[in-house]
């Protein structure tokens, strides 16, 4: 294949946020596999894992050509395919919303309505109310929470075809995530936010006391809501004691930042919200109660 080819190949593919859509399926996987009785359904699990990928896949790429002016002043996503200019934005327009609807229709078809629907609100609310608020209001990072949380709901449904309590509380965790993961990279990154135009809250707050109070507070919040799928008989003991060892951890980095408000400190916090979400669902998995 060609040079020229295989760079396009590579640019269409960083789009896509391959990081970020990887957590994606982790997050629909884990909700998938809390909600089997009995044997897993691999066929089911492969289809709704696909369907997932697509619609995340074309989802991230949207966001990045609605952003690509805002991220052409970033040192960090200048060099992007769209604000680089490597890529045509009508190309763009077209490989996302293919993508995405292309799984949205392949989760209808080979899934089910409600997942396929959850879906689409998330593209929704993350294209359409997220991105554009991102440049408006701090609060924005609560909106981009949402989207970011239904993965899980979408795996649960997938196999009880409803949206239950337990369903909820996958979505609670997965929503007190990603506030202090998404502020510690706000922080570190807080000027060139600034020169993007991006309202976020280390923006706004440049001495760091309102960043690390929230995510002190989220990190307690968090905390709580990863020890109900034991209280709620979906997981057992080593998954409660190992999902409080985990919260406890990143509880420590969350108020070593509020000591000192470095960027050492919120990479500290970064690094643990990395680590934080597949450990835990790894322990779901090892200790998930047979019904």
């Amino acid at each position: 294949m060609p040079l020229k080819d295989m760079q396009r190949l590579k640019d269409y593919w960083e789009l896509t946020k391959p990081g970020v859509t990887l957590m994606v399926v982790i997050s629909t996987c884990g909700g998938f596999y809390l909600a089997t009785s009995g044997a897993l359904n691999l066929s089911l699990l492969f289809h709704t894992l696909l369907g997932s990928w697509l619609v995340a896949a074309g989802t991230n790429a949207m966001n990045q050509l609605v952003e690509r002016d805002l991220d052409a002043r970033m040192k960090r996503t200048r060099n992007r395919p769209l604000p680089a200019g490597r890529l045509d934005p009508i190309h763009v327009t077209a490989f996302a919303m293919t993508i995405a609807m292309l799984g949205i229709g392949y989760l209808q078809v080979q899934v089910n309505f409600l997942t396929a629907m959850l879906a689409a609100f998330t593209m929704a609310s993350y294209v359409l109310l997220y991105t554009p608020l991102k440049r408006k209001t701090s609060l924005s990072t609560l909106v981009g929470a949402v989207p970011g949380a239904l993965p899980a709901l979408g795996g649960w449904t997938a196999v009880q075809g409803a949206v239950t309590v337990e369903a909820w509380t996958l979505f609670a965790i997965l929503f007190f995530w990603q506030l202090p993961h998404f502020l510690a990279i706000a922080w570190i990154y807080r000027e060139d936010y600034a020169r993007g135009g991006f309202m976020v809250l280390p923006v706004t707050d440049r001495d760091g006391v309102r960043t690390s109070w929230q995510m002190v507070l989220n990190l307690l919040a968090l905390l709580s809501v990863s020890l109900l799928p034991t209280l709620q008989g979906l997981t057992g003991p080593i998954y409660f004691f190992g999902a409080l060892a985990l919260g406890l951890l990143f509880l420590v980095a969350g108020v070593q930042m509020m000591i000192r408000k470095t960027n050492r400190s919120a990479r500290r916090v970064l690094l643990t919200s990395i680590a934080y979400l597949p450990v835990l669902f790894l322990l779901m998995f090892i200790d998930k109660v047979r019904l």
